[in-house]
């Protein structure tokens, strides 16, 4: 998952070198954070946060195959 949210950052911002995502494994639950510059982050977030709304619903379809719980956090 971690790799997922990396591209799909990189993908958005200006700056894909300051992108960093970190992941943390509790039992089924995964916890990924992302962080971006701070010019970036309206990007990332996008009006109303429907950008990442879409990057959770994604990283979502994708965990489901491995019954896993996936929570991504924008810091």
């Amino acid at each position: 998952m971690k790799e997922l949210v990396e591209v799909i950052a990189k993908a958005l911002v200006e700056n894909p070198d300051e992108v960093v995502v970190t992941e943390k494994t509790e039992g089924k639950n995964i916890t990924v954070e992302l962080h971006v510059a701070p010019s970036d982050m309206g990007k990332v977030i996008g009006k109303q946060g429907r950008i990442a709304k879409a990057i959770r619903s994604v990283v979502k379809a994708a965990s489901s195959k491995d019954n896993k719980r996936v929570d991504v956090e924008i810091i």
